[in-house]
């Protein structure tokens, strides 16, 4: 079973700037670029889509997946933020860096949301291949990038 990540009802989701004030981070990994760039610009366009004023996105770019929970905990300390979005895009290749990349980033999300402090939207692709990565990132099965800025609305909001 397919589905499309940009398709979502959004008159199930609540306000996504609560008195102009909420603000949103999105950090975004710059290996893969084509592919993470593509998905920060849906979660973008998604933010503003539902109220969110250009000055209450920051956006941030970190050298890869890996370091894209640093970014997270950096932003966590010093500002105020409601919900981050961290975007990364890993490709399976011929070694095992793969699962330690994804085992990483996906530790460190989880460790990060368990303080409590403010919740971490976890939109990495962790593809086989290319294709699987182009179809995700605003192909045939949509825009991961807007799945993480609905999540995060939601979560921003609990």
């Amino acid at each position: 079973m397919t589905t499309d990540l940009s398709k979502y009802d959004a008159s199930q989701l609540p306000s996504a700037d609560v008195l102009g004030r909420q603000r949103y981070a999105i950090i975004v990994a710059e290996w893969n670029s084509e592919i993470t760039y593509a998905l920060a610009q849906g979660a973008i366009d998604t933010l503003v889509k539902h109220g969110v004023a250009h000055e209450n996105i920051d956006v941030m770019h970190v050298p890869g997946a890996v370091e894209l929970t640093y970014g997270a905990a950096r932003l966590m300390r010093e500002e105020r933020i409601d919900a981050i979005i961290v975007i990364g895009c890993v490709i399976q290749g011929d070694t095992p860096h793969f699962d330690y990349v994804c085992q990483s980033v996906t530790q460190g999300v989880a460790m990060l949301n368990t303080q409590g402090k403010v919740p971490v939207i976890f939109s990495v692709l962790t593809v086989l291949n290319r294709q699987q990565a182009l179809d995700r990132c605003g192909g045939k099965l949509g825009n991961k990038g807007v799945e993480g800025a609905v999540t995060a609305i939601k979560m921003a909001n609990l």
